[in-house]
C-alpha cells in the first residue's frame, strides 16, 4: 500500500514541477476521491470472491485481470466523457445529478444497514445467464475442458461480475472527477494511481471496511460537495482547487476519526 501511496504522491509532484500546482491539486484532489470510492469496489470485490467461494490463491489472479480490464475500460468513459463535455457543456449538469444521486442512495443504504444478497444482484444473473460454467473450479484457469467442449470455470464468471460492477462504480467516478478537473489526463492518470493501488488494499479492506463504519457517510457527502460544485460552477462561480482538495480531505479524514475514536 505504502508503495502505491508513494508512487502516486511522486506522480502527483512530477505533475506540479511540469504543469504547475494547480494541475498537483487537481491530480492529488482526483486522486483521494477515486481512493475513497474503491472501499465500496472493494467491499464488493469481497463479497463477489466469498459468493463464487474463490479460492485464495486464486484470487489475485482475478484481481490482476480485473484490474488491467478496469484501465482499458475506463480509458474508453474518460475519453467519451471528455468528449462529452468539451462538445456539450450542460453534460456536467447530468453528470452533477448522477454524483448528488449516489450521494443520497449511499446514505439511504447506510440507514437500512442491510447485508447484500449477491444471488440476487443483477450484474450475478446476468453473467451467470450468460457464461455456461462449469461447476468445479480448475486451479486457476480461466477454462477447462468438460465433455470435450470447453467451458468457463466459475474464475472466468467472478472475473466479468468483478469487471462489469467496476463499469457500475465507474458511473459514479468518473464524473466525480470531471467535476474537479476536466483535463483527461489529470482524470485519467488520478484514476489510473487509484486503481493499481486496488490489489494491495484489498487485504486491508477485507478486513478494516467494518471498522470504518462512517467512511460511507463520508464518501456520500463527498459526492454531493462535488455534485453541488459542479453545478454552482456551471452558473458561473468558481470554486478554487485547492478549496475543493481541502474539502475532501477533510470530509474523508473526518470520516476515518469519527470510526476510529467510536471504537
Amino acid at each position: 500500500v505504502a508503495a502505491w501511496v508513494g508512487a502516486a504522491v511522486a506522480f502527483g509532484l512530477g505533475v506540479g514541477a511540469v504543469m504547475g500546482a494547480e494541475k498537483a491539486e487537481e491530480f492529488f484532489a482526483g486522486y483521494l476521491l477515486e481512493q475513497s470510492l474503491s472501499v465500496d469496489n472493494l467491499f464488493v470485490f469481497v463479497l463477489v470472491f466469498d459468493y463464487f467461494k474463490v479460492p485464495l490463491a486464486s484470487q489475485p489472479r482475478v484481481l490482476n485481470y480485473g484490474i488491467w480490464g478496469a484501465m482499458v475500460m475506463r480509458a474508453a468513459m474518460i475519453i467519451a466523457g471528455y468528449e462529452a463535455v468539451t462538445n456539450f457543456k450542460p453534460i456536467l449538469l447530468v453528470f452533477a445529478g448522477v454524483l448528488i444521486f449516489s450521494s443520497y442512495k449511499l446514505i439511504a443504504e447506510g440507514e437500512e444497514e442491510e447485508e447484500e444478497d449477491m444471488s440476487e444482484n443483477a450484474i450475478v444473473k446476468f453473467c451467470s445467464n450468460l457464461l455456461p460454467v462449469s461447476k468445479d473450479y480448475d486451479g486457476e484457469n480461466f477454462f477447462t475442458t468438460e465433455n470435450g467442449a470447453k467451458i468457463a470455470t466459475p474464475l472466468l464468471l467472478c472475473l466479468c461480475v468483478i469487471e462489469l460492477s467496476d463499469v457500475v462504480f465507474a458511473v459514479d467516478s468518473i464524473p466525480a472527477v470531471f467535476g474537479i478537473t476536466e483535463d483527461p489526463f489529470i482524470v485519467y492518470s488520478s484514476n489510473i494511481f487509484a486503481i493499481m493501488g486496488l490489489r494491495s488494499l484489498f487485504a486491508f479492506v477485507a478486513t478494516m471496511v467494518a471498522e470504518l463504519e462512517y467512511l460511507q457517510t463520508a464518501v456520500a457527502a463527498v459526492l454531493g460537495f462535488v455534485g453541488c460544485k459542479m453545478v454552482v460552477e456551471f452558473g458561473g462561480v468558481e470554486i478554487p482547487t485547492e478549496a475543493s482538495l481541502a474539502v475532501v480531505v477533510g470530509m474523508l479524514g473526518a470520516g476515518v476519526a469519527l470510526s476510529l475514536a467510536k471504537k
